[in-house]
């Protein structure tokens, strides 16, 4: 099977969205990736090269400033080659890039992100999408081994740098998590946590079985975070129509990379 990797514009900023497995076994409900099954991990090699091959494509064009692990796959269940990878992308004397500027996302294993904090300075998200375990755990199967409290406790222990926040991604579904009731559960879940919110319309898709909101219940939804002064985003996806968009990674052909 064929890996992804996507390049996202924005102004000045080019961010690079890699994978860390061929496929996924978590099984989210919103995304596409889960519905081709697991096959394997990616090496600490084909992790990197992911970065070296956009570079060179790009060169002449436009700058990588930024990579996000949030393609194909949960980089904790590949956490020894991730973690290897993220060295060679950050050292000085190989890629060079600052750990700022370089984001592991996670659906939350819980057990394992201490180990992430200690070993990298790499930023951390946290796909969340809900902030009750019932919901959770409906969109999200890995909820029922790492249930919110587990993983609440974790992310307060978590080894933040000074200056740094936890990255919360929400993904909003049309009458499952996007109520005001929801977002009141999302401000008291979140309470006392160093984080920031991108809210993400689910980008919808035949093989999806969610619809994405409205504009106006995403807008209700960020001004009632707004309103707890939490900082809160709108993350317009990129690329639907070519596949390309948050939770629609899926090879349409089954060629090995």
């Amino acid at each position: 099977l064929k890996i992804e990797a996507v390049a996202i514009p924005d102004g000045s900023r080019l961010t690079l969205c890699v994978s860390s497995q061929v496929g996924c076994q978590l099984g989210c409900t919103f995304c596409l990736t889960g519905k081709m099954g697991f096959s394997r991990n990616l090496s600490t090699g084909e992790i990197v090269d992911q970065v070296v091959l956009a570079k060179r494509a790009l060169r002449g064009h436009r700058k990588v400033t930024n990579i996000v692990f949030m393609g194909m796959g949960e980089p904790l269940a590949n956490l020894d080659n991730v973690i290897k990878a993220l060295r060679i992308i950050t050292h000085p004397l190989a890629l060079d890039f600052s750990p700022r500027r370089v984001t592991v996302s996670t659906a939350g294993l819980t057990d394992k992100l201490a180990r992430l904090g200690r070993e990298t300075d790499a930023c951390l998200a946290v796909s969340l999408n809900a902030p009750d375990n019932e919901t959770r755990s409906r969109v999200m199967p890995v909820n029922r081994a790492y249930p919110l409290e587990g993983l609440m406790d974790a992310l307060r222990s978590y080894p933040l740098a000074k200056r740094r926040r936890i990255t919360v991604e929400y993904v909003l579904i049309k009458g499952l998590n996007d109520s005001e009731k929801m977002a009141k559960r999302l401000i008291g879940l979140l309470h006392g946590l160093r984080v920031k919110v991108n809210l993400i319309p689910l980008n919808p898709h035949p093989d999806i079985p969610h619809e994405r909101p409205g504009d106006d219940a995403v807008a209700a939804f960020r001004e009632k975070l707004l309103a707890a002064r939490l900082t809160a985003m709108v993350r317009e996806s990129r690329g639907s129509q070519i596949g390309a968009a948050c939770g629609l990674l899926r090879p349409k052909d089954k060629e090995v990379a």
